[in-house]
């Protein structure tokens, strides 16, 4: 009874994580739906190679809900986040601008700032939601974004 306890404890555990699971805060935020995003980007190319370097973003405008940032920490450090401010409902003023890697929401109720460097983080409020984040994979010259 005690195996059968032990194995039925392990396949529990086993179909409960999730080997994707990234923990980046989004899953109970109210704002934000995040849309349906599978991209490959093709570091061969003249617009993504700015990514084949460390610091350094590429915004994809017509992705996501108001556009992509993905941002190259390292070269095992890829991170995508979406533009659309995740603190509010999507509405005309939601789009955040980026500047560096500070993504800045222009609604001037409060003026809402993340870091792309700090896991899209509220750069002095912690407990406001982190920017929305998608997967992303490397593999070979290709970055591949998903949800």
């Amino acid at each position: 009874m005690k195996r059968l306890f032990t194995l039925f404890s392990l396949i529990l555990l086993l179909v409960a994580c999730k080997n994707d699971d990234n923990g980046n805060g989004n899953d109970n935020n109210p704002y934000l739906t995040p849309p349906l995003v599978n991209l490959s980007l093709n570091l061969n190319l003249p617009q993504f190679n700015p990514l084949n370097f460390d610091g350094n973003t590429v915004v994809l405008p017509s992705q996501g809900i108001r556009g992509i940032a993905v941002y190259r920490q390292s070269a095992t450090q890829i991170f995508a986040y979406d533009l659309s401010d995740p603190n509010h409902v999507p509405n005309g003023c939601s789009g955040m601008d980026l500047n560096g890697i500070i993504a800045t929401c222009p609604c001037t109720d409060d003026e809402n700032s993340y870091a792309l460097a700090l896991f899209g983080l509220h750069e002095s409020d912690q407990d406001l939601f982190p920017m929305l984040q998608y997967r992303v994979q490397k593999s070979g010259n290709t970055i591949i974004i998903t949800n």
